[in-house]
């Protein structure tokens, strides 16, 4: 039996050794990353309101707009999906719906947050978090929720740059006993206090790398050795990507052409073999000559035509 997206995380995360996740926004740097032998992918929300909308990360993106973008990514690929969820849309009720919705979309695990909605990149300026109550509640609702008992349900809390490092630690603990499986305490803000998290929270926990971004960047090997089990690369795919498509948009504004970018290029026959183009014309191939075969009308050579994959 096939192991469930859920499952699979889930072993990911209790397995040995720091796990990193690349952040995606759609379905192609998602086919992308699996090739590139990544075991499991982060659906980044700020990413997706970026690229497909245009939007900050101020939570201006709807649940039903996270649910299809993760549903396109997770149809897509053959490695569990990292959904973030932001504050689940609501209270705890709406919390219930987002964790169903997202569970049926095909993620394997999710994050829900502890910020007031609408809320903001977890390194901006000016954030406040609701009462430790009301997320302990979400929280419920989100293990009520999962019909697969392996959905990986990561808490993340943003307090530190609020109530302060205690009392985010003191948040961080009380949502391990409502039945968080990850923690993600976001935006430590000095090596001090990336160190001490993992020691003082009684679960796996899960740190946000921001290039430019308000936490120290250690090693991975130094994440490791203090006990970090997930290490989210949520936008690196975005901002090289968008330096990339800057440049080169600036080269053919300036050139007229695209010439001197070629040799850069993601080659053709990559592009259609990351998509699977092979694979779909033989599926057109063997269909017209099954079909050919139980047409009756069909006269000789018939159903050998070029694919339509070709055109």
């Amino acid at each position: 039996m096939t192991p469930t997206p859920a499952h699979t995380l889930r072993e990911l995360v209790s397995g040995p050794g720091l796990v990193v996740l690349p952040g995606v926004t759609n379905a192609f740097d998602a086919l992308l990353a699996e090739r590139a032998g990544f075991p499991a992918l982060f659906t980044t929300g700020a990413g997706i309101a970026n690229v497909h909308f245009g939007r900050p990360d101020l939570g201006l993106l709807t649940m039903s707009e996270i649910v299809e973008a993760n549903r396109r990514i997770a149809a897509a690929v053959g490695i569990p999906l990292l959904a973030d969820a932001d504050t689940g849309y609501g209270n705890h009720l709406n919390a219930f719906r987002t964790v169903q919705e997202l569970e049926q979309a095909g993620v394997g695990g999710l994050i829900i947050e502890d910020q007031v909605a609408p809320k903001k990149c977890g390194h901006f300026e000016g954030k406040a978090v609701i009462a430790q109550r009301e997320m302990i509640e979400k929280l419920v609702a989100a293990r009520r929720a999962r019909r697969d008992g392996d959905l990986v349900l990561v808490a993340r809390t943003d307090a530190i740059a609020v109530e302060g490092f205690d009392a985010a630690i003191a948040r961080a603990r009380a949502y391990v006993a409502a039945g968080a499986d990850v923690v993600f305490v976001e935006a430590p803000s000095s090596v001090e206090q990336l160190e001490a998290i993992p020691s003082l929270v009684p679960a796996p926990c899960l740190l946000n790398i921001v290039e430019g971004g308000k936490t120290p960047i250690l090693a991975p090997e130094r994440l490791e050795e203090l006990g970090y089990k997930v290490a989210l690369y949520a936008n690196l795919a975005l901002r090289m990507g968008a330096a990339a498509v800057e440049r080169a948009f600036a080269t053919l504004h300036a050139e007229r052409s695209s010439a001197s970018l070629t040799g850069e290029l993601l080659a053709w026959g990559r592009r259609q073999e990351t998509v699977g183009l092979s694979a779909w014309q033989e599926l057109d191939r063997s269909i017209a000559a099954e079909a050919a075969g139980l047409d009756p009308l069909a006269g000789p050579g018939a159903g050998t035509d070029a694919p339509t994959g070709s055109r």
